[in-house]
């Protein structure tokens, strides 16, 4: 779903090209980080450590951790 009209998401589109790849690369990474912060801060608080990685990742990738993530071998 977008609420971006299609002249303005070609118009960043083409202001994120003319950055250098590294630049697009940190910026995306800062991103990134910004939305996992925004997630952590809307969980509870009284979550184990487990519990908050299944529920960080189920936030990010809209699936469920593999059954064996936490299983050592």
């Amino acid at each position: 779903m977008t609420d971006t009209p299609p002249h303005i998401a070609a118009r960043m589109h083409e202001l994120w090209m003319a950055l250098p790849p590294g630049e697009r690369l940190v910026r995306g990474a800062l991103m990134f980080d910004a939305a996992r912060e925004m997630i952590l801060a809307s969980l509870p608080p009284d979550l184990s450590s487990e519990e908050l990685r299944r529920r960080l990742y189920r936030r990010v990738y809209e699936r469920d951790l593999p059954a064996d993530f936490f299983t050592t071998t």
